[in-house]
């Protein structure tokens, strides 16, 4: 399965007056890491978007275990986790000197610029090889 890792800084603007990142920043970086993640297999959301389709976010979940804080240098690590007909889902685990600070997931949707759903390997069979490629599926 394909990983990547990106190394982030917690911005001041991030936090709060405690100097306590926000939660909802971490749905933020994982976005950062997952995008991070599809740049390094040669997959760019904007190749997505150049064929008209698009990847929403289904579901998201995120488990907080330490506090991030301001000026922390974060590790997201993330993997393409699964892959199926017309949807993909991604892991993350954050880090701050080697420490778990938060965990979780987002699933997302393969559809076209109609906003409906579609099937990736009928659709773009080039775009459904690179991924199963980077997941290390074979004979798909």
């Amino acid at each position: 399965m394909k990983t990547n890792e990106t190394v982030i800084r917690v911005r001041y603007g991030e936090t709060d007056q405690m100097g306590v990142a926000y939660h909802a920043n971490y749905l933020a970086w994982f976005e950062i890491g997952r995008t991070e993640l599809m740049r390094s297999i040669g997959l760019p959301y904007i190749e997505f978007e150049k064929n008209k389709l698009f990847l929403p976010v289904l579901k998201a979940f995120c488990e907080y275990k330490h506090a991030a804080r301001y000026d922390d240098q974060l590790t997201v690590n993330t993997r393409l986790e699964s892959l199926q007909n017309v949807r993909l889902t991604y892991n993350y685990e954050i880090h701050r000197d080697g420490k778990l600070v938060a965990r979780g997931y987002t699933e997302h949707a393969f559809i076209n610029d109609r906003g409906r759903p579609i099937v990736l390997k009928k659709t773009s069979p080039f775009l459904w090889a690179r991924l199963c490629q980077a997941l290390g599926y074979h004979g798909e």
